[in-house]
This record gives structure tokens, sequence and C-alpha cells, in this order.
């Protein structure tokens, strides 16, 4: 049976005292975060077709809330999020930080090409994911923005969101391809055309903006 439970979440607030670890605790709080672990997982496989045999053997996810800088970083199937972040964000913390948590969840289980792909298209995924979770803050660029398809993170995102529309799967099927090795030409194995046209494409949907 394809359940969540093979796999354990453990969350901790190492930054009780401080500003953001004292909002953590109040607007957010450790059993919502190992809900979420959970519940980002589970939308991670379903995202990436993924039965139990074809994901990573991941037994433990951690999620730790620090005094750090920068926002979010995942290293070893965990994930530390930084209470300063936290403490001087403006606006709905609980649904900004589930969204970082799609992304950050994302890390721990997609394929990166055995490090061969580029990081525009790793931290674009995990956008992707953040993006059909229903998480996609608003500042984020518009669809069709951008300079390069493997720019990263939100730019990549809506572009990989409108390969999708393309063949349903698709990034699913890119993912599992990056499961052994990376290349640009998995573009045209599975939407027929290279990158660089369907980034073309995708601006000129757009008006080239």
């Amino acid at each position: 049976m394809d359940t969540t439970e093979a796999v354990q979440y453990k969350a901790s607030n190492n930054a009780a005292g401080t500003p953001g670890g004292t909002r953590f605790n109040k607007e957010i709080g450790l059993a919502y975060s190992k809900q979420l672990l959970a519940a980002a997982s589970s939308f991670v496989w379903s995202t990436f077709k993924q039965s139990a045999v074809d994901r990573k053997k991941v037994r433990l996810i951690t999620l730790v809330i620090e005094t750090m800088d920068g926002v979010a970083y995942t290293s070893n199937n965990g994930i530390h999020v930084s209470a300063n972040y936290i403490a001087s964000y403006s606006g709905d913390v609980k649904t900004e930080i589930t969204g970082v948590l799609y992304h950050e969840v994302t890390h721990v289980w997609q394929w990166n090409g055995n490090g061969a792909a580029p990081g525009g298209l790793i931290e674009g995924i995990a956008d992707y994911v953040r993006l059909k979770a229903g998480y996609a803050p608003s500042h984020w660029v518009k669809p069709g923005q951008g300079d390069r398809w493997d720019q990263g993170y939100d730019v990549t995102a809506y572009f990989l969101d409108y390969c999708n529309s393309l063949k349903a799967g698709l990034v699913a099927q890119l993912n599992a391809k990056m499961k052994s090795g990376y290349s640009d030409n998995f573009f045209v194995e599975l939407l027929g055309k290279p990158v660089d046209q369907l980034w073309s494409d995708y601006k000129a949907k757009y008006g080239g903006v």
C-alpha cells in the first residue's frame, strides 16, 4: 500500500524566544508543520506520478526553524527555514511558509540528473509544485515573463506549466528522466521541439513580455 506512513516527519523550533520563533509558534506551529510535510510529500508523489517503488528511499524528513539569513534551504532530507524571514514577513506568514515548504519538500523528492541538471530547472520544478499546490505568492513574476527558460524559480515554473499544458504529465516524465542524468534533448523527446523553441513559443503566447 502506498501511504505516507513509511516516511517519518519531524519538526523542531530552534529559535524559540526570538521574534521569528515566537511568531512561528503563534501563527504556524509544529503540529501543522509536520502535517504539512506529509501532505506536501503526497502532493509531490502525485505530481511526479510516483509510486513507492519509483521514488527516492527517504525514511525521515526533518524541519528546523532556526536563526539564519535567507528564506530556506534543504540538505540531506533536512529542511531549514529562517526564523528571521518569518519575523520580517509582512502578510499571511502561514500561507507563505506553507508555499515555501511545498518548494522545499519537492527538493527532497525530485531527481536532479545526478547533479547534471541546470540549477534553474531544479528550482523551477520545485516552484512548479508550489504553483500547482495553489501557493504561488503575489510577488512572483507573471506568466510569460523572464529572460531564459532555465532562469529558475517562478520564471521556469510558469514555463513548465505551459509545457505541461502541451502534454499532460510532462513534468512527471521530465523528473523521471532526470533520475540518471540530464540532457536538454529530453524536451525534444517528450514534446518534439527543442527547449529554446518551446521558450520562444511560450513567450509569443504572452506577447513577448
